[in-house]
């Protein structure tokens, strides 16, 4: 029966929740099968805890969606994962050593379970995700990254940095996507960063990045990029975005998920007729929206575009003096107080708008439960994966 025995893919899936106690069979897998291939360890950073996490996540929600019948989606997400892991130097090699590795594991972990139906549903499982990604890879024949030098640092607040760079080649990517950062202050902890910019055929690309506590990558972005720094970007993922066919447009954006909402926005710019596009921004001090004069520059000039500005609190701390000041000229909506989903929700429901989150887990979370609590119909809401 192989991946039609819901009954062995519920054990399978099982196996590999973090919440039921996974991490000692994850721990045992990576074992496994860097002393079997000595040459994978070199592909993951030192640290391997966030690594094992992903994957168990990833393989939960595969099984979860097999479990189901979902295929078209599994299969695309397995496809764009191998195209995208060549940037780290996976081999075919690599891929079969994985399922050697993987299998073996397995079947220690669920020998009390073990028979014959587990055994095809755990060998379906790990040949689809193992085959398709190895495939993918295989028939991809473009690069598999892009390296580009940091042109400019800008540092428009305590806790957020403006990156642009100028890449080698122009990345393919459409605007609302995320790629994948590699910075030398951290060797192979690539992260997903949000172009700020819809793509340029002259390789000029922009983040916004914002130090979070305990963060490795963005802290030492925030606080040690410079001009001239080599960072190497992989290639897109995501799907968030704009039908123009579709009605208007809700956007919510916390802090630094600005950037992918402002790239489409900068993108609706090269037409002359736009759904009407009304964007919430928030941060926690007023000096924290950075970017309220590029906004009201766009929207003094393109008459669909409304924003209004968001902060937690109607203060700024004593830091903000000794950074530039983020007050953009009259022309933008008044700055509300409040938390983005009480402040977005008093508006109304919004149920006839194609409605964008971007920005912290939690804020994306919260948000997306008040809209749909007060009416917005939940497959009209896009956001990216949600990470804790």
């Amino acid at each position: 029966m192989g991946l039609e025995d819901r009954e062995s893919m519920r054990i399978l899936r099982d196996a590999f929740d973090l919440d039921l106690g996974s991490e000692s069979m994850i721990g045992d897998f990576y074992t496994h099968w860097f002393a079997t291939d000595l040459s994978a360890r070199d592909l993951f950073p030192p640290d391997m805890e966030k690594q094992r996490q992903v994957f168990a996540q990833a393989m939960c929600w595969l099984c979860e969606e097999l479990i189901a019948h979902h295929a078209e989606e599994p299969v695309a997400f397995l496809a764009q994962l191998g195209r995208d892991h060549r940037k780290y130097g996976v081999t075919s090699a690599h891929y079969a050593s994985l399922q050697k590795a993987l299998l073996a594991t397995l079947r220690r972990a669920l020998a009390d379970s073990w028979d014959q139906r587990l055994s095809e549903a755990v060998n379906d499982t790990v040949g689809l995700a193992v085959g398709v990604m190895s495939g993918a890879a295989d028939a991809e024949k473009g690069p598999a990254f892009c390296d580009g030098t940091v042109l400019e640092y800008l540092r428009p607040t305590r806790d957020i940095a403006v990156i642009r760079l100028k890449l080698d080649r122009a990345l393919d990517y459409h605007p609302g996507q995320y790629v994948g950062v590699q910075v030398p202050q951290w060797p192979r902890r690539w992260r997903y960063l949000s172009p700020a910019i819809p793509p340029d055929p002259h390789g000029y690309i922009e983040f916004h990045i914002r130090s979070v506590a305990g963060g490795m990558v963005s802290t030492a972005i925030v606080g040690e990029a410079r001009p001239g720094d080599r960072w190497r970007l992989s290639s897109a993922h995501g799907a968030m975005e704009i039908d123009r066919d579709a009605g208007d447009v809700l956007m919510v954006a916390g802090s630094t998920g600005l950037a992918p909402l402002r790239a489409l926005i900068m993108d609706l710019c090269r037409y002359g007729q736009n759904p009407r596009v009304h964007l919430f921004f928030g941060a926690k001090y007023p000096c924290d929206l950075y970017d309220l004069r590029t906004l009201w520059e766009i929207a003094s000039t393109n008459p669909w575009l409304s924003v209004t500005p968001v902060s937690e609190l109607n203060f700024d701390p004593p830091w903000a003096a000794n950074y530039p000041d983020n007050t953009p000229p009259r022309g933008l909506h008044v700055r509300q107080t409040g938390l983005l989903p009480e402040v977005v929700t008093q508006y109304g429901n919004w149920s006839d708008r194609q409605i964008l989150l971007c920005g912290r887990p939690e804020m994306v979370q919260a948000t997306k439960t008040a809209l749909i609590a007060k009416g917005a119909p939940a497959e009209r809401i896009q956001h990216d994966p949600l990470a804790g």
